[in-house]
């Protein structure tokens, strides 16, 4: 029986269809994955030369005594290092820049500072493996199953099938093996093909990835048998299936979104920004005392450095003025900061009730392309700027000259997010999600042996 299962099987259009699908699409996906790792690879190689660039610029034509200038135009750079395995999950990559290069001015200005991308591929988004495995997957997986047992009972055959076994249930078993099999050799070839192909580390991030990988193609395996055992016919397993797909796939994680956005508005969002620019603009109109005694209050070290006594300007009140602008549209900020923090928090949870979605979200948090990743970089990059400043004011305040400072020692520097993998909420909802579909398999099922071709004798009137 077995020999004949495969054979059948191996002659199955639908298989060869199904798998040179998950083949070609998979092998296409792994290739952008490489052309995004290249890009990332070339922009973090540039950083370096940018900031070479940039401070050899400035040398030519700011004099040696103006120091305060200089840092003006000067720019830093901090790169968000890329994992390999971000080629398999482009996630928000593709959105938010790889480097970022600010001079010691406001920060929020040049926070949100990025590459211009064609909004038309930033609409339609990147053909990633996460792509293929989340939406082509079910959709192979789907056609394999849906007429499984149907098919035969509507043609006829699974008459036979009783006749010839006394354990039919075991034929339609191994039936659903087969194909479970199959589909999971191809991913782990895919998966076997991409590590090589994108020079991934074997780590625990790469592992757990897989196993994540393996139990969503598990899950839609399990929701298929749980159709396939109502006995119903090939039509009302084929539709039954794909509103699963389209629930699960579209509809949820479009509500999920709407709640996101109703729950955690971020008007934050605009009031961060023009508080800032207010801070800031608003001092050229204001006395320079009143700003340089607030500056003080938060950096006491810098209270034996004096304002020009009468001068309309000066390097101490202007950074001072500068930094202030960051100030006054902290809370703003970091009123943002904590909503979209919430906004992610929310989404996780929310994603442990449905696989697909925490799939989609634990794929992106495994390849640090998430919104995590996002705010850490951003939380590292104010760490960044504030070490820029506090090493530079008293060099500025004292004006030193441009050439006592070695601007040769000055590097790029880099964030690497190595956040610790928790295997337990990374696999326990899934492998939870399997299980209950599979008891409830057991206890819906219909009796196979004592079932009747749709479409007998005995069911005409």
């Amino acid at each position: 029986m077995i020999s004949y299962l495969l054979k059948d099987f191996a002659r199955s259009n639908t298989l060869l269809a199904g798998i040179s699908l998950l083949l070609v699409t998979g092998l296409i996906s792994i290739y952008i994955g490489h052309l995004f790792l290249e890009k990332q690879a070339a922009v973090t190689a540039e950083a370096a030369e940018v900031q070479r660039e940039s401070i050899a610029h400035t040398l030519d034509f700011v004099a040696d005594d103006d120091l305060g200038l200089f840092l003006y135009y000067v720019r830093f750079g901090l790169v968000n290092e890329t994992p390999q395995l971000a080629g398999l999950a482009i996630g928000d990559r593709d959105v938010h820049p790889a480097t970022q290069h600010v001079t010691i001015r406001n920060l929020e200005e040049q926070r949100h500072g990025s590459i211009l991308r064609n909004p038309l591929f930033q609409l339609l988004g990147n053909l990633d493996f996460s792509f293929v495995l989340i939406f082509l997957f079910p959709l192979v997986i789907i056609a394999f199953c849906f007429n499984v047992l149907s098919e035969e009972r509507e043609g006829g055959t699974w008459s036979l099938v009783l006749s010839q076994t006394g354990r039919p249930q075991r034929v339609l078993y191994q039936k659903v093996l087969l194909r479970f099999a199959a589909v999971q050799l191809t991913l782990a070839v895919l998966l076997i093909i991409a590590k090589f192909w994108l020079r991934i580390p074997v780590d625990a991030y790469f592992l757990t990835f897989a196993a994540v990988a393996v139990l969503y193609v598990t899950f839609w395996f399990s929701l298929s048998w749980l159709v396939v055992r109502q006995g119903r016919s090939c039509n009302q397993n084929a539709l039954s299936l794909l509103l699963a797909w389209i629930l699960l796939l579209i509809v949820v994680p479009s509500a999920l979104q709407a709640t996101v956005n109703n729950l955690y508005p971020t008007p934050e969002a605009y009031s961060a920004m023009l508080e800032s620019r207010d801070g800031y603009h608003n001092k050229w109109d204001e006395p320079i005392g009143p700003t340089l005694e607030k500056f003080r209050k938060l950096y006491p070290q810098f209270a034996a450095y004096e304002h020009p006594e009468g001068a309309p300007f000066g390097w101490l009140w202007y950074y001072a003025m500068q930094h202030l602008g960051d100030a006054e549209g902290a809370t703003a900020t970091a009123e943002l900061r904590e909503k979209l923090r919430q906004r992610n928090t929310f989404s996780e949870v929310a994603g442990y009730l449905f696989p697909s979605v925490h799939t989609q979200l634990t794929l992106s948090a495994l390849s640090r392309s998430d919104l995590a990743n996002y705010l850490a970089f951003q939380d590292r990059l104010a760490a960044f700027h504030e070490d820029k400043r506090l090493t530079f004011y008293p060099e500025i305040f004292a004006e030193h000259a441009v050439s006592s400072l070695d601007w040769n020692g000055y590097a790029p520097e880099y964030f690497q997010d190595d956040r610790r993998v928790d295997w337990l909420t990374v696999l326990l909802p899934p492998l939870l999600a399997i299980v209950v579909l599979l008891l409830i398999a057991r206890l819906t099922g219909r009796p196979y042996a004592l079932a009747e071709p749709v479409g007998s004798a005995k069911s005409l009137p």
